[in-house]
């Protein structure tokens, strides 16, 4: 079964487990905040949002806490790529978004085409133009902190009340309780609304609002496992002077495996294995403990002629 299947069934499988715990009145809690008797993990952002809130230690809030960060520097971002709901909810976008008849037939690459000498120079120069630019702020950590400030000012962590991982689980519950025992409130309207604003139709929610991924992203700087390995003596674009760059297009968070240092940084990876199936030439892998920091080494650049080996 190939990983993207996974990733839907893993996280609707969490949430049907949820389900049928909560219906046996065993409830477990949720992704934002598990629990079992007297034993509650909260996520990162509810733990810290606690603390603020309350402006004191608590014990166990602050054990969740520290679980977490071991969790993501061993893992990176895996919760993003594996556990969350929000990209499942996010391909419903597609059910009312009509692709563009100018881009039908023109989805795939043909990796056998040969770089144009346009290409070619845009490549072999383009870290000269941008590798040193500034990148722009990331926005995701300004909500970030605005959520942590909020939760000091307002005494309670406010970004709970939106968070979409909470309201996947809340929805759940509802829906339970509305066939279960008929009890209708707002919320059976109010949640899938909120939750359609939030990862439908605001189509950018995990790459520019998410506070759990930039705290995520912050803390995964100091993962150095299952980090994307480019075989160069594999790699099409090395190897054979042709045009590929699927690895790039399938990254859900703009990482480039082959050229690194165009797109997004090593710690933003949700270890999805995407770039690694797409790969043509089999160049990518993903092993637990790479050799060396994980990252692609910088190679010279190809020279491309007229008469490429096929």
């Amino acid at each position: 079964m190939k990983t993207n299947k996974l990733r839907i069934i893993i996280p609707l499988a969490i949430l049907a487990i949820a389900g049928i715990a909560f219906a046996a009145h065993q409830s477990l809690g949720t992704l934002s905040a598990l629990g079992w008797q007297d034993i509650s993990v909260l996520c990162p952002i509810g733990a810290l949002g606690t603390l603020l809130a309350s402006k004191t230690l608590v014990p166990h809030v602050l054990i969740s806490l520290v679980l977490a960060v071991i969790g993501i520097i061993v893992l990176g971002r895996a919760f993003c790529g594996w556990i969350c709901p929000v990209p499942v909810w996010r391909k419903l976008r597609y059910l009312f978004h009509k692709q563009d008849p100018s881009l039908k037939g023109k989805a795939k690459i043909d990796p056998d085409s040969p770089l144009t000498e346009k290409e070619q120079k845009a490549l072999h120069a383009s870290c000269g133009n941008i590798c040193h630019a500034r990148k722009p702020s990331d926005s995701r950590h300004i909500v970030l902190g605005a959520g942590l400030l909020s939760a000091a000012i307002f005494g309670f962590p406010v970004f709970c009340l939106i968070c979409p991982i909470g309201l996947s689980f809340a929805l759940v519950f509802t829906v339970i309780l509305l066939f279960g025992g008929g009890d209708v409130t707002w919320s059976v309207v109010f949640i899938p609304v909120l939750l359609l604003v939030e990862v439908v139709f605001f189509r950018k929610w995990c790459s520019h609002v998410c506070p759990v991924g930039a705290l995520m992203s912050l803390v995964s700087r100091a993962n150095r496992t299952l980090r994307v390995k480019v075989d160069h003596a594999k790699c099409i674009e090395d190897t054979r002077g042709v045009k590929c760059g699927r690895c790039s297009q399938v990254c859900n968070v703009g990482i480039n495996p082959r050229h690194p240092e165009l797109g997004a940084g090593m710690h933003e990876c949700t270890k999805c294995h995407a770039c690694v199936e797409s790969c043509p030439g089999n160049a990518i892998t993903m092993p637990f403990l790479p050799k060396g920091n994980g990252e692609s080494p910088a190679v010279e650049p190809v020279v491309i002629t007229d008469n490429i080996e096929k």
